[in-house]
């Protein structure tokens, strides 16, 4: 597992798929001369790989007249590094310089364009086509050159370099893509949208499998025939060529099946990380978008639900800022019942004392700022015992424990927070001084109003009598009675912090009410 996280660490650390292709934050500088640095490493190394494989295989292992003879020698040591040195330099201005002159919108550092981004990702294709044209030119050259000599040399020069030169620029491609991934990115990242795929995966397993075996195995075919139906060839010269071709194919194809399975594997992993990433939390992450096929869809795939992720989040908490975390998850998950349903709950109730006064005598701001404190006590206390602020009423506030989510104990919890919200606003707010109610019984709980807007709400007779029991706690010393159905089905260790107060008729009722008030030393008994 440990092992685990620290790859998907280091593959953070190289956002691109690799460190050497840098962090994709760079400057367009200093890009620039990463992108030419590597390009140029890459063609030449190829190539020179490339050149050196056509000559061993022209001079060791296909069959035909001996190349290094000494009627040759002219066309040896003159035409042929003569050639092969005006393709490499044509090759250097040509495609490297010439692509890279393409790319000036990365180099100024500029957003790109739908067409600049068609271009950046037909790059490695567009090199790949030049350096063919250089091969195959070549190819042409060396052929009727050596022909002119002795037209047994036609068929061996000829299959040797397009052999070559083939093997050597879908190699090339491959690098070419991973050079220029950097650019890639910045073109994916800033260009319009627009379908723009130009390879996709299943066109770089075909290709891969064509040039790493198909054409080699079609190459000893040939020679089979050839040797076979040549009376001047023996099998000796058949059995070189098949070893010798058959260890060119098992390499080359090796070496394609590990740069596809790289190019493909890269923006797997980029997602993984970023996926790792949102696991842990940051919604923030995304995978940096570099690859032009069915893979870099999967990327921006990604990055759209991580922005999904966070917008939802947004909404989550501004919603849940102004109607509370647990009505916004309930109504985000989409499963309330727009007729709402019944529950038991228990409803507490507090109300400001003097409300009009204080408002008449006071400046706004400093009313808003003493509420503000006011407030700030009553939810603390309900949301530290899972209770949900239902409504700010001006200046009252009313709190429910036990919808929409269950509470384990809801008269126990809002008893506890009414005697705490109590005993805070005498130390904390002394300014103000409010009256809380706590009943407990049946209420109906859901959406209220009509299809374009709806208020989660509680209606039901334990709101009502908490709502009274608020006001004739206005008149008792310490502002705080709870209803005896409250006090009831509350535990025996908070049912010992509050004693009977009697009855009352309270407005609006017909049967009077069993009030309980907290015992004088329930806050030292607490603490």
């Amino acid at each position: 597992m440990q092992a685990g996280r620290e790859k998907v660490r280091r593959r953070a650390r190289a956002p691109l798929g690799s460190r050497i292709l840098g962090s994709g934050h760079e400057s367009a500088v200093r890009r620039r001369v990463r992108v030419q640095t590597l390009l140029t490493v890459v063609l030449l190394t190829c190539n020179l790989v490339g050149a050196a494989t056509a000559i061993v295989l022209i001079a060791v292992v296909v069959p035909g007249p001996p190349v290094f003879a000494s009627r040759m020698w002219v066309l040896d040591f003159a035409l042929v590094p003569a050639v092969t040195i005006a393709a490499f330099a044509i090759g250097l201005i040509w495609i490297t310089r010439g692509s890279l002159r393409q790319l000036r919108w990365a180099v100024r550092g500029e957003p790109a364009t739908a067409a600049d981004l068609r271009t950046t990702l037909a790059m490695p294709f567009r090199i790949t086509v030049r350096q063919a044209v250089l091969w195959y030119a070549s190819a042409a050259i060396l052929t009727a050159a050596y022909a002119t000599r002795d037209l047994d040399y036609a068929a061996p020069i000829a299959f040797t370099v397009v052999f070559s030169g083939t093997v050597t620029c879908a190699t090339s491609y491959l690098f070419s893509e991973f050079a220029l991934r950097p650019t890639a990115a910045q073109a994916l990242a800033s260009a319009p949208p627009a379908r723009v795929r130009h390879t996709g995966v299943t066109t770089r397993m075909v290709a891969a499998w064509l040039i790493g075996t198909g054409i080699p195995v079609l190459g000893l075919m040939i020679i089979a025939v050839t040797t076979l139906t040549v009376g001047t060839h023996t099998l000796e010269d058949l059995a070189v060529p098949v070893f010798a071709l058959g260890g060119v194919t098992l390499a080359v194809g090796l070496l394609l099946t590990l740069l596809v399975c790289a190019s493909t594997l890269a923006p797997i992993n980029s997602v993984r990380s970023a996926m790792a990433e949102v696991e842990r939390g940051r919604l923030d992450a995304e995978a940096v978008v570099f690859d032009g096929t069915e893979l870099g869809e999967l990327q921006r795939g990604f990055n759209e639900m991580a922005r999904g992720l966070r917008e939802r989040e947004r909404i989550r908490e501004v919603f849940g800022r102004h109607v509370g975390h647990e009505v916004a998850d309930y109504a985000l998950s989409g499963d309330f019942d727009a007729a709402g349903r019944e529950v038991e709950v228990a409803v507490l109730f507090v109300d400001i004392i003097g409300s009009t006064t204080l408002a008449a005598h006071r400046p706004p701001a400093t009313v808003v700022a003493l509420l503000n404190r006011f407030f700030a006590v009553v939810v603390d206390e309900v949301d530290l015992r899972r209770g949900l602020i239902n409504k700010f009423e001006g200046d009252a506030a009313l709190a429910v424990f036990g919808a929409p989510a269950p509470v384990a104990d809801p008269c126990t919890a809002a008893l506890e927070a009414a005697r705490t919200i109590g005993d805070r606003l005498r130390a904390e707010v002394p300014e103000l001084a409010a009256g809380i109610g706590v009943s407990y019984g049946t209420a109906v709980a859901g959406n209220i109003g009509a299809h374009r807007r709806y208020e989660y709400t509680v209606i039901g007779d334990a709101v009502n009598e908490a709502a009274r029991l608020s006001e004739y706690a206005k008149r008792l010393d310490r502002h705080t009675v709870a209803a005896g159905a409250t006090w009831r089905g509350a535990t025996a260790d908070e049912r010992r912090l509050w004693r009977a107060d009697g009855e009352a008729e309270l407005r609006g009722r017909a049967a009077p009410t069993s009030l309980f008030v907290p015992c004088d030393s329930a806050a030292t008994t607490e603490n």
